[in-house]
Protein backbone atom coordinates (compact mmCIF):
# COMPACT_ATOMS: atom_id res chain seq x y z
CA UNK A 1 0.00 0.00 0.00
CA UNK A 2 2.86 2.35 0.89
CA UNK A 3 4.50 1.66 -2.48
CA UNK A 4 1.33 2.76 -4.30
CA UNK A 5 1.14 5.93 -2.18
CA UNK A 6 4.77 6.79 -2.87
CA UNK A 7 4.30 6.10 -6.57
CA UNK A 8 1.24 8.34 -6.67
CA UNK A 9 3.12 11.04 -4.78
CA UNK A 10 5.96 10.92 -7.31
CA UNK A 11 3.46 11.20 -10.18
CA UNK A 12 1.88 14.29 -8.61
CA UNK A 13 5.19 15.98 -7.80
CA UNK A 14 5.71 16.89 -11.46
CA UNK A 15 2.76 19.29 -11.16
CA UNK A 16 4.49 21.17 -8.33
CA UNK A 17 7.84 21.54 -10.09
CA UNK A 18 8.23 25.32 -10.73
CA UNK A 19 10.39 24.65 -13.80
CA UNK A 20 8.38 21.73 -15.13
CA UNK A 21 6.03 21.71 -18.13
CA UNK A 22 2.96 21.96 -15.86
CA UNK A 23 4.17 24.98 -13.89
CA UNK A 24 1.92 27.46 -15.72
CA UNK A 25 -1.13 25.24 -15.24
CA UNK A 26 -0.38 24.88 -11.53
CA UNK A 27 0.09 28.63 -11.15
CA UNK A 28 -3.29 29.37 -12.74
CA UNK A 29 -4.95 26.76 -10.50
CA UNK A 30 -3.40 28.39 -7.42
CA UNK A 31 -4.54 31.86 -8.50
CA UNK A 32 -8.07 30.60 -9.05
CA UNK A 33 -8.12 28.90 -5.65
CA UNK A 34 -6.81 32.09 -3.97
CA UNK A 35 -9.57 34.18 -5.61
CA UNK A 36 -12.23 31.77 -4.43
CA UNK A 37 -10.93 31.76 -0.86
CA UNK A 38 -10.36 35.53 -0.68
CA UNK A 39 -13.47 36.70 -2.51
CA UNK A 40 -14.88 39.89 -1.04
CA UNK A 41 -18.31 39.62 0.53
CA UNK A 42 -21.03 41.74 -1.08
CA UNK A 43 -22.46 44.45 1.13
CA UNK A 44 -26.20 45.00 1.58
CA UNK A 45 -26.49 47.52 -1.27
CA UNK A 46 -24.69 45.20 -3.70
CA UNK A 47 -26.81 42.23 -2.59
CA UNK A 48 -29.95 44.04 -3.79
CA UNK A 49 -28.44 44.08 -7.34
CA UNK A 50 -29.88 47.57 -7.80
CA UNK A 51 -26.51 49.14 -8.76
CA UNK A 52 -26.13 46.70 -11.68
CA UNK A 53 -29.77 47.19 -12.67
CA UNK A 54 -29.41 50.96 -12.78
CA UNK A 55 -26.10 50.80 -14.64
CA UNK A 56 -27.70 48.54 -17.29
CA UNK A 57 -30.68 50.90 -17.67
CA UNK A 58 -28.30 53.86 -17.91
CA UNK A 59 -26.19 52.22 -20.62
CA UNK A 60 -29.24 51.22 -22.70
CA UNK A 61 -30.81 54.68 -22.32
CA UNK A 62 -27.55 56.37 -23.30
CA UNK A 63 -27.40 54.47 -26.60
CA UNK A 64 -31.11 54.97 -27.24
CA UNK A 65 -31.12 58.75 -26.75
CA UNK A 66 -27.83 59.15 -28.62
CA UNK A 67 -29.25 57.42 -31.70
CA UNK A 68 -32.66 59.12 -31.51
CA UNK A 69 -31.03 62.56 -31.20
CA UNK A 70 -28.85 62.13 -34.26
CA UNK A 71 -31.64 60.58 -36.36
CA UNK A 72 -33.86 63.59 -35.57
CA UNK A 73 -31.00 66.00 -36.40
CA UNK A 74 -30.45 64.19 -39.72
CA UNK A 75 -34.11 64.85 -40.63
CA UNK A 76 -33.37 68.60 -40.41
CA UNK A 77 -30.06 68.28 -42.26
CA UNK A 78 -27.91 68.83 -39.17
CA UNK A 79 -24.86 66.76 -38.08
CA UNK A 80 -24.82 64.65 -41.25
CA UNK A 81 -21.26 63.57 -40.52
CA UNK A 82 -22.21 61.78 -37.29
CA UNK A 83 -24.07 58.52 -37.80
CA UNK A 84 -26.62 57.00 -35.49
CA UNK A 85 -27.37 53.28 -35.36
CA UNK A 86 -28.63 52.01 -38.70
CA UNK A 87 -31.84 49.99 -38.78
CA UNK A 88 -33.00 48.37 -42.02
CA UNK A 89 -36.77 48.50 -42.41
CA UNK A 90 -37.05 44.95 -43.74
CA UNK A 91 -38.70 43.89 -46.06
CA UNK A 92 -39.29 47.35 -47.57
CA UNK A 93 -35.55 48.10 -47.24
CA UNK A 94 -33.57 44.85 -47.65
CA UNK A 95 -30.13 44.70 -46.11
CA UNK A 96 -27.26 44.72 -48.65
CA UNK A 97 -25.78 41.25 -49.00
CA UNK A 98 -22.23 40.18 -49.72
CA UNK A 99 -21.60 38.92 -53.25
CA UNK A 100 -20.02 35.78 -51.70
CA UNK A 101 -23.18 34.88 -49.76
CA UNK A 102 -24.77 31.56 -50.79
CA UNK A 103 -28.37 32.32 -51.64
CA UNK A 104 -31.08 30.59 -53.68
CA UNK A 105 -29.88 28.41 -56.57
CA UNK A 106 -30.21 29.04 -60.29
CA UNK A 107 -29.36 27.04 -63.41
CA UNK A 108 -27.24 28.83 -66.00
CA UNK A 109 -28.36 28.97 -69.64
CA UNK A 110 -26.53 28.70 -72.93
CA UNK A 111 -26.94 31.31 -75.63
CA UNK A 112 -29.80 29.31 -77.17
CA UNK A 113 -31.64 29.24 -73.82
CA UNK A 114 -30.96 25.56 -73.03
CA UNK A 115 -29.46 24.66 -69.63
CA UNK A 116 -25.69 24.61 -69.42
CA UNK A 117 -25.89 21.43 -67.32
CA UNK A 118 -24.60 18.24 -69.01
CA UNK A 119 -26.17 15.84 -66.45
CA UNK A 120 -22.81 14.57 -65.21
CA UNK A 121 -24.44 13.80 -61.83
CA UNK A 122 -21.52 15.29 -59.88
CA UNK A 123 -23.70 17.71 -57.94
CA UNK A 124 -26.19 14.95 -57.15
CA UNK A 125 -23.35 12.70 -55.96
CA UNK A 126 -21.59 15.27 -53.78
CA UNK A 127 -24.74 16.68 -52.15
CA UNK A 128 -24.68 15.73 -48.43
CA UNK A 129 -28.43 16.34 -48.03
CA UNK A 130 -29.40 14.32 -51.14
CA UNK A 131 -31.68 17.13 -52.27
CA UNK A 132 -30.77 17.05 -56.00
CA UNK A 133 -32.28 14.56 -58.45
CA UNK A 134 -31.29 14.60 -62.11
CA UNK A 135 -32.77 12.56 -64.94
CA UNK A 136 -30.34 12.48 -67.85
CA UNK A 137 -31.28 12.29 -71.53
CA UNK A 138 -29.39 12.28 -74.80
CA UNK A 139 -28.88 15.75 -76.24
CA UNK A 140 -29.99 16.34 -79.87
CA UNK A 141 -26.74 18.23 -80.53
CA UNK A 142 -23.97 15.63 -81.23
CA UNK A 143 -21.38 17.98 -79.67
CA UNK A 144 -23.14 17.71 -76.31
CA UNK A 145 -23.43 14.22 -74.87
CA UNK A 146 -26.27 14.65 -72.35
CA UNK A 147 -28.64 17.18 -70.87
CA UNK A 148 -30.96 17.09 -67.83
CA UNK A 149 -34.42 16.01 -68.92
CA UNK A 150 -35.46 16.77 -65.33
CA UNK A 151 -33.58 18.64 -62.63
CA UNK A 152 -35.22 18.59 -59.18
CA UNK A 153 -33.87 20.59 -56.23
CA UNK A 154 -35.60 20.28 -52.86
CA UNK A 155 -34.88 23.46 -50.90
CA UNK A 156 -36.57 21.95 -47.85
CA UNK A 157 -33.63 19.54 -47.55
CA UNK A 158 -30.84 21.80 -48.83
CA UNK A 159 -28.23 22.89 -46.27
CA UNK A 160 -26.70 25.59 -48.53
CA UNK A 161 -23.22 24.08 -48.29
CA UNK A 162 -22.32 25.15 -51.84
CA UNK A 163 -20.74 21.79 -52.76
CA UNK A 164 -22.87 21.54 -55.91
CA UNK A 165 -21.53 24.90 -57.13
CA UNK A 166 -17.91 24.01 -56.37
CA UNK A 167 -18.00 20.58 -58.04
CA UNK A 168 -19.82 21.55 -61.25
CA UNK A 169 -17.41 21.34 -64.23
CA UNK A 170 -19.67 23.42 -66.50
CA UNK A 171 -20.49 26.26 -64.04
CA UNK A 172 -24.12 25.26 -64.62
CA UNK A 173 -25.44 25.88 -61.11
CA UNK A 174 -24.86 28.98 -59.03
CA UNK A 175 -26.01 30.35 -55.69
CA UNK A 176 -25.79 34.08 -56.45
CA UNK A 177 -29.43 35.12 -56.85
CA UNK A 178 -29.26 37.25 -53.65
CA UNK A 179 -32.66 35.82 -52.69
CA UNK A 180 -33.00 34.64 -49.11
CA UNK A 181 -36.78 34.42 -48.74
CA UNK A 182 -37.48 30.74 -49.40
CA UNK A 183 -40.50 30.44 -47.09
CA UNK A 184 -43.46 28.59 -48.61
CA UNK A 185 -46.85 27.36 -47.44
CA UNK A 186 -46.20 23.72 -48.33
CA UNK A 187 -43.28 21.35 -48.74
CA UNK A 188 -44.23 20.65 -52.35
CA UNK A 189 -43.75 24.31 -53.28
CA UNK A 190 -40.17 24.18 -51.99
CA UNK A 191 -39.31 21.61 -54.65
CA UNK A 192 -37.85 23.48 -57.63
CA UNK A 193 -37.88 21.94 -61.10
CA UNK A 194 -35.65 22.80 -64.06
CA UNK A 195 -37.90 25.55 -65.42
CA UNK A 196 -38.23 27.25 -62.06
CA UNK A 197 -34.46 27.13 -61.48
CA UNK A 198 -33.74 28.59 -64.91
CA UNK A 199 -36.22 31.45 -64.36
CA UNK A 200 -34.46 32.64 -61.18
Amino acid sequence: MENQTEKRKQELEKYFDPKGPFALLRTSQMKRAWKQENRRELNFWENTYLPMLFSGIFLTSKHFFYNVTFHILHLFGIAKGTKGAVTYQYPEMPRPLSSRLRTRHRLMKREDGSPRCVACMMCETVCPARCIEITAAEHPDPNIEKYPAEFILDLGKCVYCGFCVEVCPEDAIRMDTQKLNIAEYSRESMIYNKKRLMDE
